[in-house]
Formats: C-alpha cells, sequence, structure tokens
C-alpha cells in the first residue's frame, strides 16, 4: 500500500513493487484477523487454495484499472439528461456530481456543502478507476428519507407540535446505525448532510454497518421531565415502525443523553415484540461516553505520529455536554490540561486547569436539566467567567470542538493557530466549516474530522459491552493507521479528511458495486 505506483496498467512489475505489495496484503490479512477477533468471530480456517484476501486499495477490487477498463467506463456517460454527459478526468467528474447534487437539491445548503467537500477528496479514486464515479452517483441519494409529526402534552395540556426525521441512508455494509439529534437546529437539511457523512463514518470503522441518522426539531433544555418523556414517547410510537433489532439501530446524538435515550428504549420495549437481538436488549448497546473518550484516543494517535503525547498538553474545549465532559475526563487520563467549557451563558476558564474535582462539579450542573455553566463560578474561586472574552483568545495546544455545528469558521481557525494551536480535534458533528478546514491545512495544524473521530459510538455497539478501554484503544489504533496510510497511498500524506472519506467510500462502494442498481 506504500509504495504502490500511481499508474493504471503495467504488463511487469518490478521486484521493488512487488515486494511492497507482498507487504501490503499481509497487513490487511493481519488487520482482517485482528478485527474478527476483536468482533467476537472466529476467523476461517487457513486453505492453501484459497485466494488472496481482497484489500480496499489492490487490483482485487478495481481501484487500479487497467487502460481498457479504464477507457471503457469513460465513454459512458455520467448522466443523460438532454445529452449524454461525460467526463474525461477524476477532477471533472466531481464536479458534475457537485452540479447534479446542486440541481436536484441546491436549497440545501448543509447537504450541498457535505457532498461538496466529500466528492473533492475522491477526485484520486475518479482519476484511477471512472467507474466509482458512476456508484458516488447512486450514494448522493438517500435509500429512504422518513418524516413525521410528533404531537404531545406540555404541563399545561396544551398539544405540542414537532416534526421527527430518520433517513437511512445506506445499508450497502448492513443493518442502519446512527445517532438521534434533538435541538432546534435540526431540519430536514441538517440531518441529510449528518447522514450522508455517516456513510462514511460507518464505512471507515470495516465493520458491517450501515449509516442512518434521524431526530427532531424540539429544545430539550427548555422542557420539563415530564414533557421530554412525553414527547419521546411519541416520537418513538412512530419511529417505531422504521427501526428495530437487525434493522436499525439508533444511538446518542445532540440533546439525546441517558435521559432521553432510555425513555426512548422503554416506549420501544412496550410496542414492539422484539426488543432485543443476539440476547442483547435493542437500544441498550448506545454508551454515552463512547464518543468523547474515543475522540481522545483519536488525538492521542495524532499526537503519537507526532512523536508526541497528550501529557501536560493545554487543551481548550468548546461546548459542556456529555461529549465534552467525557473528553475533559479522558485527557485528564492521558495527563492532559482541560482549560474551557461553554454553553449559552458564556464560558468558563480555568488558568491551572480544571482537575477531577472541579470536573465532578460541573458535572452535576449540568446534568440538572436546563442548567447553564455560569453557576460554576459561585462553587470556584479560580474560574474566570467569559474572559477573555472570545474564548478562542486562551492559549492552547489543542481545541476540541465539541459544540454546535460550524462553530470553526475561518476566522476561528485564524485565530487558534495565531494563538500557538497545534491541533483541532473534532469532539462534535461538522463543527469546523470548509473554509476553516483550509485555515487549518494552510497553517500547518493537524485537524483530526469528525467523520474518523466521530466513530466511538460504532465501535463500542460492535464489540462486546464488557471489553475493556485497552480493546477500544486497540480498534481505534487499526481504523487511524487505516485512515493514514489510505491517504499517503492517494498523494494525501497526513491529510486525515481525505483518508478518511476515501477509506469509507470504498468499503461502501465495493458492496454497491457487488448489488448492482438497487
Amino acid at each position: 500500500m506504500f509504495m504502490l505506483r500511481n499508474i493504471l496498467h503495467l504488463p511487469r512489475a518490478s521486484a521493488r513493487s512487488t515486494a511492497a505489495f507482498t507487504a501490503f496484503t499481509t497487513t490487511a490479512t493481519n488487520t482482517t484477523r485482528s478485527l474478527s477477533t476483536t468482533a467476537g468471530n472466529t476467523p476461517p480456517p487457513s486453505s492453501s487454495s484459497s485466494p488472496p484476501p481482497r484489500t480496499l486499495l489492490t487490483k482485487n477490487q478495481n481501484v487500479h484499472s487497467n487502460m481498457s477498463l479504464s477507457k471503457s467506463w469513460r465513454n459512458k456517460p455520467l448522466f443523460r439528461r438532454q445529452g449524454d454527459v461525460r467526463f474525461r478526468t477524476g477532477l471533472e467528474a466531481s464536479r458534475l456530481l457537485v452540479a447534479e447534487a446542486n440541481r436536484r437539491d441546491g436549497h440545501e445548503s448543509q447537504f450541498i456543502s457535505s457532498v461538496t467537500s466529500v466528492m473533492s477528496t475522491l477526485n484520486p479514486i475518479f482519476e484511477r478507476n471512472p467507474r466509482y464515479a458512476f456508484v458516488a452517483k447512486q450514494l448522493m441519494e438517500p435509500e429512504r428519507m422518513i418524516q413525521f409529526r410528533v404531537p404531545w402534552l406540555d404541563d399545561t395540556g396544551v398539544i405540542r407540535m414537532n416534526r421527527g426525521y430518520r433517513i437511512q441512508y445506506s445499508s450497502s455494509l448492513g443493518p442502519y446505525e446512527g445517532a438521534l439529534h434533538f435541538g432546534s437546529h435540526v431540519n430536514s437539511n441538517t440531518i441529510k448532510s449528518l447522514a450522508f457523512d455517516a456513510v462514511f463514518s460507518n464505512g471507515l470503522t470495516g465493520y458491517t454497518i450501515g449509516a442512518a441518522v434521524g431526530g427532531s426539531d424540539i429544545n430539550p433544555f427548555d422542557k420539563s421531565e415530564a414533557e421530554i418523556q412525553r414527547f419521546c414517547q411519541s416520537f418513538m410510537t412512530e419511529l417505531v415502525k422504521y427501526v428495530g433489532p437487525d434493522l436499525d439501530l439508533p444511538t446518542m446524538g445532540m440533546g439525546v443523553g441517558e435521559k432521553e435515550f432510555g425513555y426512548l428504549a422503554g416506549q420501544h420495549k412496550r410496542i414492539s415484540i422484539k426488543s432485543s437481538s443476539g440476547g442483547r436488549p435493542f437500544l441498550a448497546a448506545s454508551c454515552p461516553e463512547a464518543p468523547g473518550v474515543g475522540v481522545v484516543h483519536f488525538a492521542n494517535e495524532m499526537m503519537k505520529d507526532k512523536g508526541d503525547s497528550l501529557q501536560g498538553k493545554r487543551c481548550l474545549i468548546i461546548g459542556a455536554g456529555k461529549v465534552a465532559r467525557s473528553v475533559a475526563a479522558k485527557l485528564l487520563e492521558f495527563g492532559a490540561i482541560p482549560l474551557t467549557f461553554s454553553d449559552s451563558s458564556g464560558h468558563v476558564y480555568e488558568p491551572n486547569g480544571i482537575d477531577q474535582a472541579k470536573l465532578k462539579t460541573i458535572d452535576k450542573i449540568k446534568d440538572e436539566r436546563g442548567a447553564l455553566l455560569g453557576r460554576y463560578v459561585i462553587a470556584s474561586t479560580t474560574a474566570q467567567f467569559n474572559d477573555p472574552q472570545n474564548i478562542l483568545d486562551v492559549p492552547c495546544d489543542l481545541c476540541f470542538p465539541c459544540a454546535a455545528m460550524n462553530d470553526i469558521t475561518e476566522e476561528a481557525a485564524t485565530k487558534l493557530a495565531d494563538n500557538g494551536c497545534m491541533a483541532v480535534v473534532e469532539g462534535g458533528y461538522s463543527t469546523v466549516t470548509p473554509e476553516g478546514r483550509t485555515i487549518l491545512k494552510k497553517r500547518g495544524l493537524a485537524y483530526g474530522p469528525h467523520t474518523l473521530t466521530m466513530t466511538g459510538s460504532a465501535i463500542k455497539s460492535v464489540i462486546k459491552p464488557n471489553a475493556g478501554d485497552d480493546v477500544f484503544a486497540s480498534e481505534i489504533a487499526r481504523i487511524y493507521k487505516d485512515t493514514k496510510n489510505t491517504a499517503q497511498e492517494f498523494n494525501a500524506r497526513g491529510d486525515l479528511y481525505v483518508g478518511a472519506n476515501i477509506s469509507g467510500f470504498l468499503r461502501v462502494a465495493n458492496a454497491m458495486l457487488a448489488h448492482g442498481a438497487v
């Protein structure tokens, strides 16, 4: 993989390239066996007559097509609307795909932004094998989009109405799986964008899981506990028609914590005949700490890759939800120094760092529904509230945006770089804008995209529930290595965003090729 030449076809391979290909195949075989063991599956017995294992980046799966195959697919029209439309280069193919997305869904700005960003990273794939451009065309359309009304009674007896969503985007690799998000910002545009990204994120893990995302436009933070329970029960009463064991597994997301998830699970158990699979209760596999712990493990891999560690690193955390606080807790285990938390009331900054006792106080405050972070300054004599005025003015080594989407804009990325930040590791969904990513790359900051870093829930749902942190960390190390090596193979050394998108796309695309026009 590391030495594969960027050519389409050669009649005879040199000894050096043959040796590199053999080494890559051996590494891929060991990775596959390790994954099977981790997931609780027994690897099949080896046989001298069995064909060599198929890997992502070998000629077995046609990433490197020969000249005749390449020419035949380039001669086929990518689109047949008002005349045949063909492409000559990978860049031209990605532009045609983005133009088609704009034609059909131009009103969905977030979805268009996701498609544009992802397609720009897949140029090398389309260049090496044009057939994948036709798969990408299929992948721009979700398999199923579900929207429904969610009526519920508030505490005064008034009927309230919200919208519920579930977009089951791809089941090419296995049953649907993905987060539920509650928040006033949630709409069909947001859900579709996140579901599209989830295809690549879940595919990246190497597990047999599909991609889906759902949620509702309710704000869970200004409701009473009784109102949230009634809403969740009404939401699940409709959603139960489309989810279930071995069909679609919802997980926790923005605004959906343990309490909300518990109400959803209880209602599902109440009205569904089948509420478990393989001896495990449905909706019981979601771990609230998994996303945050996974983010920190990925950050640790990024630091190790640079010959460094998290020890002593001053970390800026944006957000104060369950993921942000689990990020802080795990950073403390690695010897790092969390400095900040933030919410709608502002931000708190501890110049000497947030230790376990202070984190416990913040946990107690934020576990109360609707409580704001400003209350923390009463319990701390060293905390600074909204000082400095902009949280990004706090000097830091690492930044973990765990709050709203599109938090790290071009201006924010520039400010972080000016203040000496070394890396930005996403602890939330799409927290860095495309313009922000450009600045991070231009200024030399390492970037951990959510496509890679937010795979913690998917990993935790597949490995055994009682598996220790060492198993979790080893799976993350494997995924990080795959992503890094893929980026290097496609001439994007060190670009984890490109590596994650290409790895996830190839796994999904190869399955889609086998399924045909479905």
